[in-house]
């Protein structure tokens, strides 16, 4: 572990540049030349068969290969808590607070190859983002646009856009097993965004249920279970990302519960039908209140 003997922000500009040369190699000679040749392919069943090996490129070699880079110059991590088995063989929701963009490198981390290739909901701006969201169209991850509210009230008709996004994707992956991460407070929560939208909760931001109703709707009966993801970052004077690039965060606190789907919550119309909207929002604010309770728990607050 080479974190003992330098200083932190080289463990930082080593990670990002091993992490950099590593998607070079699998994201470029192999992903990306996959993904060319998917484009030209005409033939419907090589065309999945050329997804299926852009999934385990990025799946296998590359979450490992990062694995080993975080291993080399982080040390192992200490604190992570899974309280059952997970079948790769079977499709998983997970369902987690989002406080960093390293949230999703973790989750690689804590992950890869104990459930299928996760897929995360990325906003639309990071698609222009260079190799990263070419990459991550290649394994198709849903880009959804986010608008202000004062769009969506000129133009009432792009509030759906993202749970039309939602439906195409549930859609294409009805009959094979994945992994869907759902971010449900929307965006990374931080003190001054908890304060601006006046949040109940202590350390989270309201979670949004519309899209995540629409999900289970559509997959709901795929899932094995739903994955409870819990994150918290030791205290650090850098931002969240950086200080896991230094190797400050060796010891985040990951703590996932695999719980039931409630069956009534599988089908029903969130938009029209307000008693199974007020139902379902219960049930995520209730999920909300618990995971508050616990991160305060873990913190000390």
């Amino acid at each position: 572990m080479l974190r003992r003997w330098l200083p932190a922000p080289v463990i930082g500009v080593l990670t990002v540049t091993s992490m950099f040369v590593w998607l070079m190699i699998w994201g470029v000679a192999v992903i990306l030349s996959m993904a060319v040749i998917k484009l030209l392919m005409p033939v419907p069943r090589l065309r999945r068969a050329l997804s299926n090996g852009m999934v385990w490129a990025a799946g296998v070699p590359w979450v490992r290969g990062n694995s080993a880079i975080y291993t080399m110059l982080h040390g192992r991590r200490t604190a992570h808590r899974l309280d059952a088995a997970l079948d790769r063989r079977r499709s998983w929701l997970i369902v987690g607070n989002h406080q960093s963009w390293a949230d999703i490198l973790i989750l690689f981390d804590a992950f890869g190859g104990r459930t299928p290739f996760p897929r995360f909901f990325l906003k639309r701006e990071l698609i222009w983002v260079p190799l990263v969201g070419i990459i991550c169209w290649a394994l198709d991850m849903p880009f959804m646009k986010r608008h202000s509210r004062a769009a969506v009230a000129a133009n009432p008709a792009l509030k759906n856009q993202d749970l039309e996004t939602t439906r195409k994707f549930c859609e294409k992956y009805k009959q094979q097993p994945i992994t869907v991460v759902n971010f449900v407070e929307g965006t990374r929560c931080t003190e001054a965004k908890r304060i601006a939208r006046q949040s109940p909760y202590r350390h989270l931001l309201r979670p949004k249920s519309a899209g995540l109703s629409f999900m289970l709707n559509a997959m709901g009966e795929q899932f094995a279970g739903m994955i409870d993801v819990t994150l918290v970052y030791q205290p650090s004077r850098r931002s969240k990302l950086w200080s896991f690039l230094c190797g400050e965060q060796s010891a985040v606190s990951l703590d996932a519960k695999v719980l039931p789907l409630p069956a009534e919550l599988l089908h029903g119309d969130y938009a029209d039908d307000a008693e199974f909207r007020q139902h379902f929002q219960d049930w995520v604010n209730q999920l909300w209140a618990d995971k508050d309770a616990k991160l305060a728990r873990i913190i000390g607050q």
